[in-house]
């Protein structure tokens, strides 16, 4: 099945895509008035349903990678998210058929969606995170144990590496880590290209338009001045976790990430209590005075309560009245296999997984 995105598609998918970023993912809303823009030109992205796509078709996965607060100051544009599909498929001697996301959250849910408009390919309704994740060994792709080579790293300059191989996916994270530090923190790729029957069967689907329906049903609580943290909550069937204000945020870039802590003093009927967000890049863990309430890979979101707008990790500031949220995570995630790649322990983090969903048998 085909369609094709309109004008308010295009917030929609900026407002949902930012809920999903759990905080990190880089902010949607420069590439989201690009691709408005284009739209208002005449100009049309098509989305396709993975199972569209033939067996050999070949994917590119794009992404923009590097310090969320890097992302404020260097937005991707076009050219910029193009330049490494270009070599990819130069190296390759063939043609993509299709463009997809790395990941649902924030920015990247946009990456596609600019070379789409710059190319005229379809963008496959699908990613490999379900969210936004840090980590290349942190997709659906890496879990199934799939071929991670080659990929491209590109700046805005004119460096391009074509990175032809790596041990591992762990490996193949350290090298594009250090390429994109020496870039400046921020860098487009292509991943390892994909093919249609792996897309089909390794793929997140169905993630691009869920965030779309997300950030219209956002909209449409604001339109009615309804409560929207409850319509988020409908829509996705989060969990409630926490309401306060924000009165400390401790963070630093370090080694091509953003890393920290927000804490948050509870307001309402969480006044008596404290809640503290870890995050690289994106929010990982939180604890409620001082116990662990829940980790990745449930995603952890933060809200302005007022209007339910996505708070990331680079924005945090003090004085924020929030709302904290977990959403749940996709099932692959929840498996043994899964949680190695993206449980708190993928962080750093000495816990086991904690959840407040329950569980169906994918965790052992």
């Amino acid at each position: 099945m085909r369609q094709t995105l309109k004008i308010d598609d295009m917030r929609y998918l900026a407002t949902g895509a930012w809920i999903l970023g759990t905080g990190g993912g880089g902010s949607p809303y420069v590439p989201q008035l690009t691709m408005r823009a284009f739209c208002e030109k005449g100009g049309s992205v098509d989305l396709i349903d993975p199972q569209d796509l033939g067996d050999d078709d070949l994917v590119a996965v794009v992404s923009t990678m590097g310090a969320p607060l890097v992302f404020v100051e260097r937005m991707t544009d076009p050219d910029f998210a193009m330049k490494p599909l270009r070599l990819m498929e130069a190296y390759l001697g063939r043609r993509f058929s299709a463009v997809m996301a790395i990941e649902v959250g924030g920015a990247n849910s946009f990456q596609p969606l600019l070379i789409a408009a710059a190319t005229g390919l379809p963008v496959v309704d699908a990613d490999a995170m379900g969210r936004a994740y840090p980590m290349l060994q942190m997709t659906s792709f890496a879990i199934a144990d799939l071929v991670n080579f080659p990929q491209v790293v590109a700046d805005v300059r004119d460096n391009e590496t074509l990175i032809g191989r790596a041990e591992s996916w762990t490996w193949m994270e350290q090298i594009r880590r250090k390429i994109c530090v020496e870039f400046g923190s921020i860098a487009t790729t292509c991943q390892a290209p994909r093919t249609g029957a792996e897309i089909k069967a390794h793929a997140i689907h169905g993630t691009i338009s869920k965030a779309i329906g997300l950030g219209r049903e956002v909209f449409r609580a604001r339109a009615v001045h309804g409560d929207v943290i409850d319509a988020i909550i409908e829509e996705t069937g989060a969990n409630a976790l926490f309401a306060g204000k924000v009165v400390d945020v401790q963070r630093r870039t370090e080694g091509g990430y953003l890393r920290g802590t927000v804490r948050i003093q509870g307001m309402g009927e969480d006044r008596d209590s404290t809640l503290e967000v870890a995050f690289q890049n994106e929010f990982t863990v939180a604890w409620r005075d001082g116990e662990v309430l829940v980790t990745t890979p449930d995603l952890i979101c933060i809200l302005e309560t007022e209007n339910g707008e996505a708070v990331g990790t680079e924005s945090l500031r003090y004085g924020q009245r929030v709302s904290v949220l977990a959403l749940p995570a996709p099932a692959i995630h929840r498996t043994p296999k899964g949680l190695q790649h993206v449980g708190p322990r993928a962080f750093g983090h000495d816990l086991d997984f904690k959840t407040v969903f329950p569980l169906q048998g994918d965790v052992q």
